[in-house]
Formats: C-alpha cells, structure tokens, sequence
C-alpha cells in the first residue's frame, strides 16, 4: 500500500470514493477537493494499492488552535474494508500531525453511527463527555450547529 498527500489529479477518484460512504459520509465539492489539494495536503492523504484509490482521510489542523487536526472524512473503499487501510492512513496522519507540532486529533461521528464508534476506540481514540448518551455513546448536543448533535472523539498525540 502507497500512502501519499491529497493531489489535484486525486480528485475524481476521491469524490467517487467518498460516495461509497454513505449514508453518513457524502462528497464534497470539487472545488472543496481542490482546496484540500492546494492547502492541506500535509493532512489530506490517500491510500492506493496497485495504482488503485482505496481509502482515503481529510484532515485539516487548526489555524485558531495549532495543537488540533480535526479528522472530517475517513472512508475505505468496501471492497478493501478490514484490511488495514484506515488504520494505515490514520498511522500516516498522526506521523504528519506529530511534526506539525500538534498534540491531539479529533473528529465528530453521527450518533447512529456504531461502526464507526467501534472503529474509533479500537484505534485508541475517547470519545469525550457530552450532554447525553445514545446507544452507548456520548453525545454533544448542536455540536455543529443547531440540531447537529455530534459525538466527538480525541486522541492525544
């Protein structure tokens, strides 16, 4: 598996793939994409094998808090799932924040969301007090914005 920085010829392949996420991960624009290229590829990685996009990680670090990088998408593609992938790509990113100086990845998760509950804390993330619990997992309510209740994991680097 190669992992490499986010790059503009990236973006189709990487849109495509993101609309395998769904129902809780959906593409961006490509005009987002091409942002992500041109400022974040120090955090915006992507996995091939063999020439093939097969996973992927947006990741951005704060401007206003420098220690953070918040994880926005993490997607695999499903037909290379349980193989390694987000947790390689996840392994790069942490490498790259830790030389960035940050001290602390983060992301939100739906609170349905219990595969990906289950992937987070497997891989060493916590996932932080919150107003409520919904089917065993802490949530923030209007985490992000009005009625977008979010839980929120962390990981110190």
């Amino acid at each position: 598996m190669e992992i490499d920085s986010l790059r503009q010829r990236d973006i189709p392949e990487v849109m495509a793939l993101m609309d395998l996420g769904g129902p809780y991960l959906v593409p961006r624009t490509a005009s987002d994409y091409w942002l992500y290229a041109k400022l974040f590829s120090t955090t915006c990685l992507v996995a091939r094998i063999d020439g093939e996009l097969v996973g992927a990680v947006m990741a951005f670090r704060s401007q206003d808090e420098p220690d953070d990088v918040y994880i926005q998408d993490v997607v695999t593609h499903p037909a290379h799932r349980r193989a390694g992938i987000a947790t390689a790509l996840l392994a790069a990113l942490r490498e790259r924040a830790e030389r960035l100086g940050a001290r602390r990845l983060y992301l939100t998760s739906e609170p349905g969301n219990t595969a990906a509950h289950a992937t987070w804390t497997r891989l060493g993330f916590t996932n932080v007090s919150g107003d409520r619990t919904v089917e065993g997992v802490s949530v923030i309510d209007d985490y992000k914005g009005l009625g977008r209740h979010r839980a929120v994991y962390e990981l110190s680097l």
